[in-house]
């Protein structure tokens, strides 16, 4: 199929208005003057803007149940602050009307998983927001494992198991140690025990899976830079609140920010210095960094308005498109077919009257791997 005349923001080089084609779910042209092949169909976008599929790099979008159809909360499993052999993929239900609402905002890839209520939650997976089979709606599982430090877990084990910053890091590295203890014996042909738990944690230990780190606090942040280091782990840096008064910090460690949300209240204690400031500080300090929902927190539809009122704060305009698309595709590492539109990447694009972080924009269609979805 052939797009014309579109404005289209590829998010690889400078807006520019021409054509685009289309063949089993990839983009195959991209470019100014595009010809029709013998009965390919053509659809004329003149006057309209083509953006890339947005992505969303943190989120449970599917994982919480909406008001509706309440039945319970599958984000955290709260009897265990230890509990990295959880799967996300197995809490989410993809009849959820959040992820039909997604789509219809434009938003055509998620990484979702479970919340931050354990010191190590789980994997995160990645999945496109069509279909009613997660299993064939995933294109990445896992992406990520879950980490939370600071209030959350402090919050949720109080009395029982933590109580302080001390023991989240404790917890942390105590399970990082034994992973490549028994990793070790694993790989040098000793019998060892199975363990659910430090079988789940062997990538994190390889650096095959990144360290999914929440932290609001400058102190949290640090530590989770200090552990890295320590362990010699990938990690990124997730929510960022206080990330302003430690950019060289986080500069100098070399991680990315998963920046938000920021569309909300100050809920707790970490939240005092939340602010759509933040992601033009680290944009100026060239660190790479998406902006997100954290659905439910923020619906995840909101996503392009969270990238707007950055904007609004300082952000260039084209740097915030970037961050809810190719940054967070480049995050995830997931950047070789999503974020962009670019010959031989899924064709996850989104039709608009106007730029997408336009207030007044409205979305024409959203196509998920070259098919119309929404």
């Amino acid at each position: 199929m052939l797009f014309k005349n579109a404005t289209i923001y590829t998010m690889e080089q400078d807006p520019f208005v021409g054509d685009f084609k289309i063949d089993k779910g990839v983009f195959t042209q991209i470019g100014k003057d595009l010809t029709a092949g013998v009965g390919e169909d053509v659809q004329d976008l003149n006057g309209l803007y083509v953006f890339p599929g947005l992505v969303e790099s943190h989120c449970h979008l599917g994982m919480e149940e909406t008001a509706i159809r309440f039945e319970g909360d599958d984000v955290n499993e709260i009897t265990d602050p230890i509990t990295p052999n959880m799967r996300g993929i197995d809490g989410c239900n993809p009849m959820d009307e959040t992820i039909e609402s997604a789509l219809k905002g434009g938003v055509t890839t998620v990484a979702a998983g479970p919340g931050s209520a354990n010191v190590l939650g789980g994997t995160f997976f990645a999945y496109k927001t069509v279909g009613n089979c997660i299993d064939e709606m995933t294109i990445e599982n896992p992406i990520a494992m879950k980490a939370a430090f600071g209030e959350n877990p402090k919050r949720c084990y109080k009395d029982k198991k933590i109580d302080t910053r001390m023991q989240i890091s404790a917890l942390l590295r105590e399970t990082l140690a034994k992973t490549k203890e028994y990793m070790e014996k694993k790989e040098a042909g000793k019998e060892v025990a199975y363990d659910q738990k430090l079988e789940a944690m062997i990538p994190v230990i390889k650096k095959e899976l990144p360290l999914k780190c929440h932290a609001h606090r400058a102190d949290d942040i640090l530590t989770v830079i200090r552990i890295a280091k320590e362990y010699d782990i990938k990690v990124t840096l997730d929510h960022v609140t206080d990330a302003r008064c430690i950019i060289p910090q986080i500069k100098e460690s070399g991680f990315p920010c998963i920046c938000g949300p920021a569309l909300t209240h100050k809920s707790k204690f970490e939240l005092a210095n939340m602010s759509f400031e933040t992601p033009n500080e680290l944009y100026k300090a060239g660190i790479l960094f998406s902006i997100i929902t954290d659905s439910p927190v923020v619906p995840q539809q909101y996503l392009s308005l969270s990238a707007a009122l950055a904007a609004k704060a300082g952000l260039p305009e084209y740097e915030a498109i970037k961050a809810i698309t190719i940054n967070p595709a480049k995050i995830l590492g997931l950047d070789n077919r999503l974020g962009s539109i670019k010959e031989g990447k899924d064709a996850d694009f989104v039709i608009c009257t106007k730029n997408i972080l336009d207030t007044t924009n409205e979305i024409k269609a959203v196509y998920v791997d070259g098919k119309k979805a929404a």
